[in-house]
């Protein structure tokens, strides 16, 4: 599939200010296109290098949660940048890495960036994830950092990462999950606000709780087993990203990503790492 079938306003604005030279997009944005971790959010000095090293973190946590290691075949869906497949090269020997994107110039990007360690192999490939190009049974683990709900359709790309896994196998995504007793309130605020998100992010689909992703794990050959809320230790994120939007001139992007952070901080939508084992 290629980039003219999505709409990736977001990943616009940023390769315009990669292509620019923007110091801060570089360090911010470069390698990692996600929110960060702190294992104490009151350290969180609110710098872009701050921000990098805490994306690098939250990177680290997910690929944990998939409990990878030496030797293994891994597949991240959605890989912009491909900065999960650095973060995987530089901490892992003897790794078959494959980074898949649908969108041809983060690819581009990735392949410019990323090479391989003596030992690892990696590739970038173009495609959908909730149609992979891969055999059956083809990998050990499989990861979305923040991206899950771009996809078309969770239940298609569950469907294909139990296909592709090995028996015994990991799935290790992370994402945005209301809290079921916000669901007719974002339906509502839908109503207002889906088209400026969609403006600024793309297709976004925030309406998956927990209890959505315990039904879908059973539905598709799954079993859920870390269920991680770490909501507190990305708020600091917020205020980063916020500033970084509004001084690149996206003022729409700021507003709506702060709008974004109150609902974490009311504890209305939860930040959370989730795996599962392949049956």
């Amino acid at each position: 599939m290629s980039k003219t079938n999505v709409q990736l306003p977001y990943f616009d604005e940023l390769l315009e200010q990669l292509r620019k030279g923007n110091p801060d997009a570089i360090q911010a944005f470069g390698r990692h296109v996600h929110w960060g971790y702190w294992e104490n959010p009151d350290a969180a000095d609110g710098s872009v290098a701050d921000f990098a090293e805490a994306a690098e973190r939250l990177c680290r946590r997910v690929c944990d949660s998939g409990s990878v290691g030496d030797g293994m075949r891994i597949l991240d869906c959605g890989c912009g940048f491909g900065g999960t497949i650095a973060s995987l090269n530089e901490r892992f020997s003897n790794v078959q890495l494959v980074g898949l994107n649908i969108d041809e110039r983060q690819l581009e990007r990735a392949r410019k960036e990323v090479k391989p360690r003596a030992g690892n192999q990696i590739d970038f490939v173009q495609g959908d994830a909730c149609e992979l190009p891969f055999e059956d049974a083809s990998f050990d683990v499989v990861l979305a950092v923040e991206c899950i709900f771009h996809f078309p359709s969770r239940e298609r790309f569950f469907k294909e990462a139990r296909r592709v896994l090995k028996p015994g196998g990991k799935l290790a995504i992370c994402d945005f999950v209301p809290t079921s007793f916000m669901m007719p309130f974002i339906k509502f605020m839908d109503l207002f606000v889906k088209n400026s998100v969609s403006q600024v992010y793309g297709n976004v689909n925030s309406h998956y709780t927990l209890g959505d992703y315990q039904n879908l794990a059973k539905n598709t050959g799954f079993v859920s087993q870390i269920e991680e809320n770490i909501t507190s230790n990305t708020l600091p994120t917020y205020p980063v990203v916020c500033r970084l939007m509004r001084e690149s001139g996206n003022i729409e992007a700021g507003n709506i990503t702060m709008g974004a952070d109150w609902l974490g901080r009311l504890g209305l939508t939860h930040y959370m790492i989730l795996s599962f084992d392949a049956k």
